[in-house]
C-alpha cells in the first residue's frame, strides 16, 4: 500500500468517525461545526486522492486500449 493510499484510508476513516459523531443525540453546536469544518477539510482531500486514482485508471485503461488495437 503506498503511503497516499494510507494517508486515504486513515483521512477516510476520520471522516467516518465525524459522521457517527453527528448521528448521535447529544451534538454539541461548537464541537459540531468545529467537526464540519474538519469533515469539509477531509472531504476535500479524499476527493483529490481519488481524483489523482481516476486519472491513473484512465490511463492505464488507455494503454491497454492501444496495446490491444495494435495487434489487431
Amino acid at each position: 500500500m503506498t503511503k497516499k493510499a494510507a494517508d486515504f484510508g486513515k483521512l477516510f476513516a476520520e471522516l467516518e468517525d465525524i459522521t457517527a459523531w453527528f448521528e448521535r443525540a447529544d451534538v454539541d453546536v461548537e464541537e459540531g461545526l468545529k467537526k464540519f469544518e474538519r469533515g469539509l477539510v477531509l472531504a476535500k482531500q479524499c476527493k483529490e486522492f481519488l481524483d489523482e486514482v481516476d486519472v491513473k485508471v484512465k490511463t492505464i485503461k488507455k494503454k491497454y486500449d492501444a496495446d490491444t488495437s495494435v495487434g489487431d
